[in-house]
Parts: C-alpha cells; sequence; structure tokens
C-alpha cells in the first residue's frame, strides 16, 4: 500500500511517498534523481543501529554506492558544533551540487541535515527518510531546516526543500510508546488547525493507531501530510495560513526551552500541552466554547498524553519567566507574540491581540 502527496511547489516540486517497505526499496526512488550513482547519509546512532543497514543494502543493490556518518541522537545535536561537523565531513566525502544527502532518522536529523544541505556550496539536493511519527507529518515536510540556540528552538535555519521524501511507517514500530505518542502530537494538531473531520476520526482511531494498525498508520500520516503540503504550497515561507502550522507552538516552545530541550518534554508533548493551553486560552477570551478545550484535553488523556502543565516532571519557571521565553519565539512580529487561537476545533487562526493578563493567568492555572 503506497500513497502519494505532491508538493506542488514551482520549481521546487517533489513528492511525498507513504507506504511499507520504503527503506529497502529506497534506491527505487532515489535512483532516478541521481547524477552519478552515489548518495551519503546522515543518521544518529540510534537509527543507525536499527536502520541503516537495510538502508545501504536497499541502495547497493541498485547499485548506488553509499557512505554513512551517524551523530549522537538528542535534541542537543541541533548546534553549531554538530552542524560544523555535518558539513565538514560532507566536504571530505566531495559532495557536489548534483549529488544527494540522505536525512535518516526523527525531526533532528532531518532539520540538521537539511540546513547542512542548504548552506553547502550554497545548496545541494537532499532526500528525507523520516523514522518517526513526528517528522513523518511534519518536519520532513515544508523545507523549514535549522538548529537551536541558546535563544531559543530553530532560530537559526533556511527555508530548503527535499527533493524527495521516504515515509516508511514500517520503522514507527520501532519507537517507544513516549517517541510514538509525541509524534501523535504533532498529528492531532492537524485536525485541530483545520479539519473537525479529522479530529473526529482521530478520536476513534487513535487507539488503533498507537497499537500499530498500518492501514490507520497511513491514513493519518497521509492526511497530515496533505494538509500541510496544502498550507505550504500557499505560504512557503509563513508569511500568512502556514503561521498556522504553529498551534499549540509558542506554549510548546517556550515549555521546551524551560525544560532545556531534555527528556522531560519531547517537541510533540509540548505540542500537545500547548494545544491544550491554545484552546483554553482561546474558550477565556470568547472565542470558542468551554467544551472545546476539555474535548482536547479528553482525548489527549485517552491516548496517555500529557495535556497541562502538572504533567511534566521537574519544576518549571513562574507565568512570568515562560512569557518571557514565549517572547523569544520565531513568531514575534514587531515585539508582539503572535497567537494560533481557535474559534472552535478545525478553524484555528492567527492574531497578536491577546491580553497578556489572560496568557499569564492560563499559564498560572497550568
Amino acid at each position: 500500500m503506497l500513497e502519494t502527496v505532491h508538493v506542488d511547489l514551482p520549481g521546487r516540486a517533489y513528492d511525498v511517498l507513504i507506504g511499507t517497505g520504503l527503506l529497502g526499496d529506497a534506491g527505487t526512488h532515489i535512483a532516478p534523481l541521481l547524477k552519478r550513482a552515489r548518495v551519503v547519509v546522515i543518521s544518529d546512532e540510534t537509527v543507525a543501529g536499527l536502520h541503516l543497514g537495510a538502508l545501504q543494502d536497499g541502495l547497493r543493490g541498485h547499485g548506488i554506492d553509499c557512505a554513512a556518518m551517524s551523530l549522537p541522537a538528542g535534541e542537543a545535536t541541533k548546534s553549531w558544533p554538530h552542524l560544523m561537523s555535518c558539513v565538514d565531513w560532507l566536504l571530505d566525502q566531495k559532495v557536489e551540487r548534483g549529488d544527494i544527502v540522505v536525512a535518516l532518522g526523527g525531526g533532528v536529523i532531518g532539520d540538521l541535515v537539511g540546513f547542512a544541505a542548504a548552506i553547502l556550496r550554497r545548496g545541494v539536493r537532499f532526500v528525507q527518510m523520516p523514522t518517526s511519527l513526528l517528522a513523518q507529518v511534519d518536519s520532513s515536510v515544508g523545507g523549514k531546516t535549522g538548529i537551536n540556540s541558546r535563544h531559543g528552538k530553530n532560530l537559526i535555519g533556511a527555508f530548503h526543500q527535499p527533493s524527495l521524501v521516504l515515509a516508511d511507517v514500517d520503522l514507527l514500530g520501532t519507537l517507544q510508546p513516549r517517541d510514538f505518542l509525541s509524534g501523535y502530537g504533532e498529528v492531532v494538531k492537524y485536525g485541530l488547525l483545520g479539519d473537525a473531520a479529522f479530529f473526529e476520526w482521530l478520536e476513534g482511531q487513535g487507539p488503533a493507531l498507537a497499537a500499530g494498525d498500518v492501514r490507520a498508520r497511513i491514513e493519518a500520516v497521509r492526511r497530515s501530510v496533505q494538509m500541510k503540503a496544502d498550507i505550504v504550497v500557499r505560504d512557503e515561507t509563513e508569511q500568512g495560513d502556514r503561521a498556522l502550522l504553529n498551534l499549540g507552538h509558542t506554549f510548546g516552545h517556550a515549555l521546551e526551552s524551560a525544560t532545556g530541550y531534555s527528556s522531560r518534554l519531547l517537541h510533540g508533548e509540548g505540542v500537545a500541552v500547548g494545544c491544550a493551553m491554545a484552546f483554553e486560552l482561546s474558550a477565556r477570551l470568547g472565542l470558542c466554547s468551554q467544551e472545546d478545550p476539555s474535548r482536547v484535553r479528553a482525548h489527549l488523556r485517552d491516548m496517555g498524553m500529557k495535556t497541562n502543565l502538572a504533567d511534566i516532571d521537574g519544576a518549571l519557571p513562574g507565568p512570568q519567566a515562560l512569557l518571557a521565553l514565549m517572547g523569544q519565539d520565531k513568531k514575534v512580529v514587531d515585539g508582539q507574540l503572535r497567537f494560533v487561537l481557535a474559534r472552535g476545533i478545525g478553524d484555528a487562526f492567527v492574531t497578536s491581540d491577546v491580553p497578556a493578563q489572560t496568557v499569564l493567568e492560563v499559564l498560572r492555572d497550568g
């Protein structure tokens, strides 16, 4: 079973293939992109131990030579030192502008390797092979690449579209349950921001997704990717509609920063908590019904996910400090925080007209 979502950007169009067996058959899909029968792969140590050998065997079975580099796993890898390591290794491998760099891993590897590809020789082509649910439904599509700074998450980067995305849902079977559910936070986001029917579908199919139902997983990835692709085509560099994809992220990124980008809070967990808080903020501002945030939290709880600040291990900064961290977000314009709020499930919008006192109250109440 193979689904294809076409990202129809003029001059930079590409396909996202979603299905099973794509790891071993990667050579079939990558070969038409190559000017010479060689690719370089960058992964992390955890993913490489699980999947790199199968990818290399599949590529070599199509006569494609493959050199590989592995980096430490974890959010801390999205940093200047590891970016320099990537770029220097790619130059050591004599990667040319016509070559293909493959990012094999989750969102950290996809963002980092994509950024390295963007700046190497002023831009080389790359293929995303996302191995986590979060990366398959979100970070591998749309061309956002980058690294973190001490000032915040993803503040250094570039828009650099991949040439191909291969989302093999078989690989999701190797994820720990917590990592899978972290990715599910981004899946839920798509229903909440623009597709109430999809959210309702998730309320019914979420347990099957988590239990490993392949058809449900393919459908969830396809619908998420299609929604993101449609938005990216309308607004590639986030001047308008694409900002809707940040639902939950203004709160979530501040919480990630507050927890040191550590295992205390995974990215998708921060997004899930952030979505619940965004709906709570919307309800307090009279934008949506009081039932909507309750429904959002109920579904997240049914899936065994974090829903509020009390679910995050360890102490957090106070409301004022969290609000200050939110001020470092990329979505600040002219000093004003932009929030993605909702008039209801499936009806999100972007606004800067949010009283700071109400935000503080939501942060205080968790």
